[in-house]
């Protein structure tokens, strides 16, 4: 039997690559490097990068069905190749992100991701770069409140790495876990493998220039956290509480995490959600369903300014649940409430940025 480069390349049109859905000859993965010495037959398959969770895989499958199709006999030699630049280091992530903002919430239930949208959203409407990440990796929300639950990121090259792009909608770049995972399906994930796609989410997507990257984090404190902290330099947290005592209890929690020692992450203020309610007839009046003033007499105590206090108005609930958050109508009240927590986050982001130093990463170190 007499081997040639059309009987390797017909073998190996046979196997699908899991990250492209096509043949390894369709995604030009085959080098152009088949070598041919008796029965012995050796070439390269390229990889996006060295990390690909189907290389050993697809190594397997494609010698498998070089035995299957032309002979068990063939000694094959596959050397896998990556296509991709390595990633930057800690510390080089993201070069061209101005500032990093962490909202946070001690508790969940308190309308943090509803912030994060809308603040996102107010800040494009301010004419601001803005990227949004979704790190809830558990309960991702964010393709629902954009109306984007079907939408796939692809994959960019750019300076020698395949990269993620994100979606784009009301001027906001987007990534979430919920684009990657079935959302009517639970996110059985270990902590490891939540922490590791979340590091790619930030450093293998094309990010590009922002002027603001909006974190929506997870509630309370979790290795999500931490490995944000370990991550990035962020500029400063926004904390989203209600003006409930136990809402309190658990910001302060929050609080304590950033103002932590090791972490030293500045608290740029407090946004109180769900402060009053009131009806649309009755547009003077205010009923403090949940308490009056917590979350301003809380920003008071810490000595942190109160950037917001916002309605509850069933509208926020309902435009986010359609995929049109409150900010992008910006000719509502409540669209007004929220262009007006994006300029106080503007003021204090460029009174913190006077004032302060960058951040510096969290490191920990083996015994932390």
């Amino acid at each position: 039997m007499t081997l040639y480069p059309k009987l390797i390349m017909d073998a190996l049109s046979l196997v699908i690559y899991p990250g492209t859905k096509k043949n390894l000859v369709e995604s030009e993965m085959v080098a152009d490097d088949i070598r041919i010495n008796g029965m012995k037959v050796s070439f390269s398959l390229l990889f996006p990068r060295d990390t690909d969770p189907f290389l050993k895989s697809t190594l397997k499958a494609a010698e498998a069905q070089i035995h299957y199709s032309i002979s068990k006999d063939v000694e094959v030699e596959i050397t896998p190749e990556f296509k991709s630049a390595p990633r930057p280091e800690v510390g080089k992530l993201l070069p061209q992100v101005k500032n990093v903002i962490a909202v946070s919430s001690g508790k969940g239930g308190v309308g943090k991701s509803t912030v994060s949208a809308n603040l996102a959203i107010a800040l494009a409407k301010l004419g601001y770069k803005v990227g949004l990440l979704d790190t809830d990796i558990f309960g991702p929300s964010m393709p629902k409140m954009f109306g984007v639950e079907d939408a796939r990121p692809c994959a960019v090259e750019k300076d020698g790495r395949n990269l993620i792009e994100p979606i784009e909608k009301y001027g906001v770049k987007l990534l979430s876990i919920g684009f990657f995972v079935d959302p009517n399906t639970a996110t059985l994930w270990r902590g490891g493998m939540a922490t590791s796609a979340l590091k790619q989410l930030i450093a293998d997507a094309d990010w590009g220039d922002l002027d603001y990257f909006i974190l929506d984090t997870p509630p309370g404190t979790s290795d999500i956290h931490l490995t944000l902290l370990q991550t990035l330099s962020i500029t400063g947290a926004v904390i989203v509480t209600t003006p409930q005592k136990v809402a309190l209890a658990d910001a302060r929690k929050g609080i304590d995490m950033y103002r932590n020692e090791k972490v030293n992450v500045p608290i740029l203020g407090l946004v109180e959600n769900m402060a009053y309610f009131t009806p649309a007839e009755l547009p003077e009046n205010k009923y403090y369903i949940f308490g009056k003033d917590g979350g301003k007499n809380l920003a008071k105590e810490l000595e942190a300014p109160l950037l917001a206090q916002l309605p509850i108005v069933q509208s926020i609930c309902e435009n986010g649940d359609e995929g049109t958050p409150a900010a992008t109508k910006v000719d509502t009240i409540t669209g007004q409430s929220f262009l007006s927590l994006a300029q106080a986050v503007v003021t204090v982001v460029n009174r913190r940025n006077k004032e302060k130093p960058k951040t510096k990463i969290v490191e920990v170190h083996n015994g932390d």
